[in-house]
């Protein structure tokens, strides 16, 4: 699965990839906190990224060199050859259009836009809840549900839990161990 995700508030096509932090040094290059399991992909030589800037505006970005920088990246773009023009990105978030990302090879993986706002029902097709985000940690990936309650719940996105995703369908099923949303059932 991978972590592009839709900025807030922006487009409903647009998934963000990554925000500038800061300029880097006195030519013009970006260090970039990156917001995706495809950096490569992503920024590579002569793609593009729209950048939504802090006063509101909108620009396209054409990656001349991109480098890793640590946990961050290093990233050059046209248009952008010193500190000052790097100092107006500041800030900035980074997104591509969810149809120039490339279909994924593995049936059993998702984009994470692709399960924001499922239905997830129980085996029996009960409702649960809705999908709301999906989190990414050291131990693995996790939906975070909001149930029909209005609480939330944390479920682990294993196969074991969710044995079927149905993106053309809308939903999800959810066979949770006892006691994972006990809690919501009780009255």
């Amino acid at each position: 699965m991978t972590r592009d995700r839709r900025p807030d508030g922006g487009s409903a096509d647009s998934l963000l990839v990554g925000r500038v932090s800061r300029p880097h040094g006195v030519r013009g290059e970006l260090v970039v906190d990156v917001r995706t399991d495809s950096p490569r992909e992503r920024f590579a030589v002569d793609g593009t990224v729209e950048a939504r800037l802090r006063d509101g505006s909108s620009r396209q970005l054409t990656v001349t060199a991109a480098r890793p920088h640590g946990e961050r990246l290093l990233l050059s773009v046209t248009g952008v050859s010193d500190r000052e023009g790097a100092e107006r990105l500041r800030g900035a978030l980074l997104t591509v259009s969810k149809s120039s990302l490339p279909p994924t090879e593995d049936p059993d993986e998702y984009y994470d836009h692709q399960l924001e706002g499922l239905a997830a029902v129980l085996p029996d097709g009960s409702p649960l809840g809705t999908v709301r985000e999906v989190l990414h940690g050291a131990g693995g990936d996790l939906l975070a549900v909001r149930l029909s309650d209005g609480e939330e719940a944390l479920i682990p996105f294993v196969k074991e839990i969710v044995p079927t995703v149905d993106v053309a369908g809308g939903r999800l099923v959810v066979d949770p161990p006892p006691g994972l949303v006990d809690d919501q059932f009780e009255e």
